[in-house]
């Protein structure tokens, strides 16, 4: 297998992973529903674990599913300007998120290490557990962007928005 062949392969596993994590928070979600509105019998955990898996979900998927194409900016400022200004904006953001991500990870380390004395109320969860995947996130921010940032000076220039391309939506 070549490395974009598995690449690939484990960007769909990723989304694998993320479907049934949204297939898990609507079976949570329903059951709640059910349980308060047909059997008038609310039940706090199904809010926990709704909770839980919508974190999950969330910062899974910035990590290792959403394309840099996908991320929010100013496409108007953005498309307006010529490659080597795109180029450049690209090479100054990564920059400053990786600088920012960076200074931040020990400090969020530290917070979810010192998190596992704390559990969620109904599951008893641990913290340290519910709050890990941050420290996915942080990592694979900082990878990404030093990524973003090599192509910017080494590749190609990102590129511009096209309105008239069929998206996503995100």
């Amino acid at each position: 297998m070549t490395n974009f062949r598995l690449l690939g392969w484990l960007r769909r596993r990723a989304e694998d992973v993320s479907v049934l994590l949204l297939l898990a928070m609507f079976i949570v979600f329903m059951i709640q529903i059910v349980s308060r509105y047909v059997f008038n019998l609310p039940i706090g955990w199904t809010h926990e674990i709704s909770v839980v898996l919508w974190i999950w979900l969330v910062l899974f998927g910035a990590s290792f599913i959403v394309r840099d194409s996908e991320e929010m900016r100013f496409d108007l400022i953005y498309a307006s300007v010529g490659d080597r200004a795109r180029r450049v904006m690209a090479l100054m953001t990564a920059a400053v998120l990786v600088i920012l991500f960076a200074l931040g990870l020990p400090a969020a380390y530290d917070y979810v290490t010192f998190m596992k004395v704390e559990k969620t109320a109904y599951l008893g969860i641990r913290f340290d557990w519910l709050y890990a995947i941050y420290i996915v996130f942080a990592i694979a921010m900082i990878a990404r962007h030093l990524w973003i940032g090599w192509t910017a000076i080494f590749g190609r220039a990102p590129e511009a928005y096209d309105p008239t391309k069929a998206s996503s939506g995100v």
